[in-house]
């Protein structure tokens, strides 16, 4: 199966699966599962936070931090295409009592200052408080600028707010950049890192911040049946992807620039080439409708998610050779 649906659908390698076969368990909710606690120390070291917390996605990690930055009836700040307000079921709203104040993100997919200052409650009781600013790195598969994240460092201490990185493919922006992730992190008060997409751990994500911070979250945590048990060998795949699988995402970078040059040679496809990580995004004007052609190549094991604008994902699972095999099946039916 070739699959350009999302970098969550990667498969943990063998090497993978026998870190996870070997890895000593014990009950985390007790703090007694020694890989889980391995993970947590190894990323407040690796991304020189104070505390970490191992979750079992990056919609949970997200929540989370929202819940241990704000109260019941305060605001967060985030762009209109953030994941934490599109995408994540309105969580913080339904489980947190915490109101969204969506911004429209720029073409770039950074968030105008000026306009975040304008959307800034005043100390009024008419409404709620804003505490928080969360920003997306990548955010469609767009890096912001580190210039944007010092800027939006000053901006928060100007405003008295705190700072949020929904960071699932934060490692995307660092290999893109050349930097180490820590170039990216060290801006925020609190960061969430996916493990289950490019970096291809089957489950997981972690939620970083100060020790106060993640305490609440952890607490959050158990109330919302994050509470894991033996949930060592997921950690243990965590871990094996945080070490391993970090700088090759410079690969799925490079097929994704290879699809999108080539499919922008394809008759009826228009992509969009200012992306420059591992998403590829594409109109389609042709006369075959885009669903009929994504049924065909399902039947050929090629699954894409057919839309008006196409968003077509390089992975660890996918190859040049695939993408050549899509593409020549795509030629066959438009």
């Amino acid at each position: 199966m070739i699959d350009f649906r999302s970098d969550t659908v990667t498969q943990p390698s063998k090497a993978m699966r026998d870190v996870m076969h070997n890895a000593p368990v014990g009950d985390d909710v007790y703090g007694d599962d020694p890989s889980v606690n391995q993970l947590e120390s190894y990323a407040c070291e690796r991304f020189n936070f104070d505390a970490a917390l191992y979750c079992s996605s990056g919609t949970q990690a997200n929540l989370l931090a929202l819940m241990a930055h704000c109260e019941r009836g305060d605001e967060y700040i985030c762009g209109q295409n953030a994941h934490n307000y599109k995408f994540e079921g309105g969580g913080a709203a339904v489980l947190g009592s915490i109101q969204p104040q969506p911004i429209e993100n720029e073409k770039d997919g950074s968030l105008c200052f000026n306009k975040i200052a304008a959307a800034i409650k005043p100390d009024d009781s008419h409404f709620a408080n804003t505490r928080l600013l969360s920003l997306e790195n990548t955010i469609g598969g767009k890096v912001l600028p580190l210039e944007y994240l010092v800027q939006a460092r000053d901006f928060v201490n100007t405003h008295n707010l705190a700072l949020h990185l929904d960071g699932a493919r934060a490692f995307n922006a660092a290999v893109e950049l050349n930097v180490d992730i820590t170039a990216i992190t060290k801006h925020f008060d609190s960061v969430s890192i996916c493990l289950s997409k490019g970096l291809g751990a089957p489950i997981g994500s972690l939620l970083l911040g100060s020790q106060e911070l993640i305490h609440k979250a952890r607490r959050w945590r158990k109330v919302l049946g994050g509470g894991m048990r033996q949930a060592g060998m997921l950690a243990a795949a965590g871990q094996y992807a945080l070490e391993n699988n970090v700088t090759r995402l410079s690969d799925d970078h490079a097929n994704a620039r290879y699809l999108a040059n080539k499919l922008n040679e394809l008759n009826g496809f228009s992509v969009d080439m200012s992306n420059t990580t591992n998403m590829v995004y594409a109109s389609y004007s042709g006369g075959t409708n885009i669903s009929k052609i994504a049924n065909e190549l399902a039947q050929k094991g090629i699954l894409i998610s057919p839309s008006k604008q196409l968003r077509l994902v390089t992975h660890l699972d996918i190859t040049r050779e695939d993408i050549d095999t899509f593409l020549n099946a795509l030629s066959a039916h438009i």
